[in-house]
């Protein structure tokens, strides 16, 4: 009988530790950096993050039975914190660009959208295309792929670029002190709605983005990566990115 005791408890405190073992491995944490400053994508609201970009990855821990960490910064310095491992990668709408490209690997997107210039409701500066921007003041945001493709035109067209860190950039547009400043199209529309922001479209997008999740390359990173393509193609076959999407915007943003 002791001997039968000894063995069942054994059995027992076998069973615990391998139980043990998987709950530890279903606590593997993913750093996810976010400005928690780019409505409806990533924003706080009572002191808890939410947003569009947050509940993708929320559903993507459940599904890989890891936790989701949410490291906040400003959008300047998440690569910074992606490149000497403070965060695994950046959730904060970041567009995949040739320039980035060279330097990390990329998930699928889970984002379609456009790169579009805004101006003061009204039109009073009388800017109805791109080609009325000589001479204007054009706006964008430090760091972001935005800066890239405004420094780009404006080596076509001749304008002058202010660059922001953060801050009043729409404001500065409304009141008139820059003429024009680029964004994401889908981000802005539900900022003006959300916020009655005295903003409007100029235009059509000067150019169709997609957005990803972008990782520092190497080879820790590659079975990640796939698990989390993975994890984001059964999402957007079985609706559940289209759900989320809906939820935030009215609208498909995950399909091209």
């Amino acid at each position: 009988m002791k001997i039968f005791k000894m063995l069942l408890f054994g059995i027992l405190l076998g069973t615990l530790f391998i139980a043990c073992g998987k709950e530890e491995a279903k606590q593997e944490v993913i750093k996810v950096g976010t400005s928690g400053g780019y409505f409806p994508f990533t924003y706080t609201e009572n002191d808890e993050l939410k947003g569009f970009d947050i509940d993708v990855w929320n559903e993507i821990g459940k599904r890989l039975e890891k936790k989701i960490e949410f490291k906040q910064a400003k959008f300047s310095g998440l690569f910074g914190m992606l490149d000497i491992g403070k965060i695994d990668t950046i959730s904060n709408q970041i567009t995949i660009t040739d320039k980035r490209l060279e330097k990390y690997d990329f998930s699928v997107p889970y984002v379609y959208s456009g790169a579009q210039f805004f101006i003061a409701k009204g039109n009073p500066k009388k800017i109805t295309g791109i080609e009325d921007l000589v001479g204007k003041r054009v706006a964008t945001e430090v760091g972001t792929n935005y800066e890239e493709i405004v420094r780009e035109l404006s080596t076509k067209i001749d304008f002058e670029t202010v660059v922001y860190n953060s801050g009043s950039l729409v404001k500065d547009v409304e009141l008139g002190r820059v003429d024009t400043f680029m964004m994401d199209k889908v981000s802005i529309v539900e900022l003006i709605k959300k916020n009655n922001l005295q903003i409007e479209l100029l235009d059509k997008p000067v150019k169709y983005i997609s957005n990803a999740f972008p990782f520092v390359k190497n080879e820790k990173n590659k079975d990640i990566m796939k698990d989390i393509n993975d994890t984001l193609n059964k999402m957007r076959a079985d609706g559940t990115l289209l759900e989320i999407s809906n939820k935030y915007f009215g609208m498909d943003i995950t399909s091209n």
